[in-house]
């Protein structure tokens, strides 16, 4: 077996490991309730990060965005994208596929960027208007604040802060993402 061939599936392999033994000691929490339903149509477009629990592949990332569009194929297309803190300033993209779990009215989706792993996606608030959204995993682990501006009123972001905590994310992890390249 090649070195790198190796190395790939000791990686997988503790990815896997990880995220086993992450589920195992976050069982503590009572279920995560989403919002009651959500129009993918509507949710679909772009959305940019407020703040967010930091995420390795983000590290160095600011003027974070994520931009969502249906796919005739019953799926969700995910855009990631972010500008990385370098001299050349250079743009990292991730694409992905969101799938609704059936049943959840399409309030609980799993994205995937990598096959054969996926991730949970799980809108627990979200404006009438579709304006700002609040997102997070069961274990609490990933949060995720979205608007669909680059700015937000803090009194509103304050809510959703507050939203978060009372359903159990502890958010002391929370960061706000630099959007000052939308200014």
């Amino acid at each position: 077996m090649k070195k790198n061939t190796r190395e790939i599936l000791i990686g997988a392999g503790t990815v896997a490991l990880g995220a086993l033994a992450l589920r195992y000691f976050s069982r503590n929490h009572q279920p995560l309730e989403t919002v009651p339903a959500v129009d993918l149509t509507r949710y679909a477009g772009k959305w940019y990060e407020i703040a967010a629990f930091p995420l390795i592949f983000e590290r160095g990332c600011h003027c974070t965005t994520a931009e969502y569009s249906l796919d005739p194929a019953g799926y969700v297309k995910v855009v990631n994208s972010c500008n990385r803190k370098s001299p050349q300033g250079k743009k990292s993209v991730a694409v992905g596929k969101a799938f609704p779990v059936p049943d959840s009215n399409n309030a609980k989706l799993k994205v995937q960027f990598q096959w054969p792993f996926k991730g949970d996606y799980w809108i627990i608030d979200l404006d009438e208007d579709y304006s700002h959204a609040l997102v997070g995993t069961p274990d609490r682990q990933n949060l995720w604040v979205l608007s669909r501006s680059p700015f937000m009123a803090p009194t509103l972001y304050q809510r959703l802060v507050q939203v978060a905590q009372q359903k159990g994310f502890d958010i002391d992890h929370l960061h706000l993402t630099n959007q000052a390249c939308f200014d």
